[in-house]
């Protein structure tokens, strides 16, 4: 199985098409909020189940604030994480995870990519496709892959690689 996680689109989808050509097939895609409205194209882009959040851009949005979901032999929680003050650290959003019975958290809002591994929790950001903020501005994403036994692996990768 394979799934693409991304986050902060924010309405612009050149950089998703991109990705979505280079990566295909995939299984799922995880998006960690603020796509502005846009989650029923992005839906059909993919062609294949979208797990979507709302994000602080999305206003008035319907879409959830935050879901947890199996995957293989993992529990998941998803947020956008601004909820959890992901701008300067990672230590709420690493316990309300935990507190739910979650080994891993997908969050975005920084636009910065991460994959850190902690003691009991998995933390994956994906960064932005459409406004990334680390050194160098890459756009980001993350490609999930789960092997014969049902654990997760993350990678990031940047759209210039591609």
């Amino acid at each position: 199985m394979k799934g693409l996680i991304i986050s902060d689109t924010h309405g612009r989808h050149v950089n998703l098409k991109a990705v979505l050509k280079a990566e295909r097939p995939i299984d799922l895609v995880l998006h960690l909020g603020d796509a502005e409205g846009c989650e029923a194209y992005i839906e059909e882009l993919a062609g294949c189940p979208l797990y979507i959040v709302s994000g602080n851009s999305d206003l008035f949005s319907t879409l959830p604030q935050e879901r947890e979901c199996e995957i293989g032999t993992h529990r998941i929680f998803m947020t956008h994480g601004h909820y959890y003050g992901v701008n300067t650290g990672m230590e709420d959003i690493r316990k309300e995870a935990e507190g739910r019975g979650c080994d891993v958290v997908l969050f975005g809002h920084t636009h910065r990519p991460l994959i850190a591994h902690g003691k009991r929790v998995v933390a994956v950001n994906p960064g932005s496709l459409s406004y990334p903020r680390q050194e160098g501005r890459q756009p980001s994403y993350v490609i999930m892959e789960m092997d014969a036994n049902g654990d997760l692996s993350f990678s990031i990768h940047y759209l210039d690689e591609i």
